[in-house]
């Protein structure tokens, strides 16, 4: 058996836009702040240690509020913009064809994840769908590679499996799990620290099969 989970948001899809427009939304409305660009959004977000109430509404801690109004925001949001990269949908289809089990583990709540890879029409094709809000620690923790693995019955000595993603945090998720990483440079980070990097996503198709 031979298993690949998938990180989201900059490695499937690109959903930058979405949520620019809803942190900003959170912004003006409950703390009068100016917009913050893209490029600063993605930066955040991909640091491996940061606290994003700070870096995004100036407060040491999430308030309870702002995490209301951005999740109901980005839930009408999250599906006008978003696009999967080129190439995705053609490789998440031949590795299915190929008997490859698929997976994504998101940092993001699981009902954005299946709302927009529903809208996307890939849905379908993974077995498990998890997001942070499902387990007591994201990534890089491994729990949600751990949670995968264990549903598809995975033993290191006789499966195979690849964790996918354009994030450190993917891949160090990926070592504290004992199974290979596959960093992506065509999302959210264009350099990554992992043995395996895929410039392109029909490349994973020659490290997978």
């Amino acid at each position: 058996m031979k298993i690949v989970i998938f990180d989201m948001d900059g490695t499937l899809l690109d959903s930058k836009k979405d949520i620019t427009i809803s942190v900003n939304h959170v912004r003006q409305q409950h703390h009068n702040l100016a917009p913050l660009s893209e490029e600063f959004i993605v930066e955040a977000i991909n640091m491996e240690v940061r606290n994003l109430s700070q870096l995004f509404y100036e407060t040491e801690i999430y308030n309870p509020k702002d995490r209301d109004l951005f999740e109901s925001h980005y839930e009408e949001q999250c599906i006008k913009n978003v696009y999967l990269y080129d190439g995705v949908q053609e490789m998440l289809t031949k590795l299915v064809e190929s008997g490859v089990k698929i997976s994504v583990a998101t940092n993001a709540p699981t009902q954005f994840a299946f709302r927009m890879l529903e809208h996307l029409g890939v849905k379908p094709l993974f077995n498990v769908i998890i997001g942070a809000d499902r387990v007591s620690a994201s990534k890089p923790s491994p729990e949600m590679l751990h949670y995968i693995l264990d549903h598809y019955g995975y033993d290191g000595k006789r499966h195979k499996a690849w964790m996918v993603g354009d994030n450190s945090k993917d891949i160090l998720s990926a070592k504290s799990a004992a199974i290979d990483s596959i960093f992506a440079t065509w999302g959210f980070s264009s350099s990554g620290n992992a043995k395996l990097i895929v410039e392109r996503p029909l490349e994973i198709l020659d490290i997978v099969l």
